[in-house]
């Protein structure tokens, strides 16, 4: 079984109007979120083969916020996920090595929710699993999407089952939960 994880960026600052979009680092939120995610990941052991992420600042320094990585985790960097539609974002998912058990994509909405949803399928939305209905509200910033994949990076979307929905609501809850 193959493991999708959709991450997408963390919290984002607005306040230089001089930044185009591409520029924008974290703010204090998101780098706190990234942080509490890097925790959550390593405590459900949550460690992907490769780690392709869009060449956006603010992608770039979730990733950062993510490390230090096991030496066996690879980095690719790509513009081609910088606000890639979710059909973009599974053809770099298709062209992944047949090798490569778990991948996690750093990316941006709308192309990461409209990807989850997608994989999801338009009927399971409706049915009593847990995480289903609050990926359909949204997919707010530094949320990760797990799926279980049955079958080749190239058979995605079928035989894809989302497995946890973890924002930073939920993160925030377990530290106040293990205070």
């Amino acid at each position: 079984m193959r493991q999708l994880l959709l991450l997408r960026h963390a919290k984002s600052n607005w306040d230089d109007p001089s930044l185009n979009d591409h520029d924008r680092p974290l703010d204090a939120e998101g780098q706190s979120a990234a942080v509490a995610l890097r925790a959550a990941t390593i405590a459900r052991g949550l460690a992907p083969d490769l780690i392709l992420v869009s060449s956006a600042r603010r992608t770039r320094e979730t990733l950062e916020l993510l490390e230090p990585l096991p030496e066996t985790v690879r980095v690719l960097r790509t513009s081609e996920l910088y606000l890639a539609s979710p059909r973009q974002i599974l053809d770099q998912i298709a062209d992944l090595p047949a090798d490569t058990g778990s991948v996690m994509i750093i990316a941006h909405n709308p192309g990461l929710h409209d990807l989850a949803m997608m994989l999801i399928g338009p009927h399971a939305v409706s049915l009593s699993q847990p995480y289903t209905m609050r990926v359909a509200r949204g997919f707010p910033t530094a949320a990760l999407a797990e799926f279980s994949v049955a079958g080749s990076w190239r058979d995605l979307p079928q035989g894809a089952r989302l497995v946890r929905f973890l924002t930073p609501h939920d993160l925030q809850q377990t530290v106040q939960d293990n205070a």
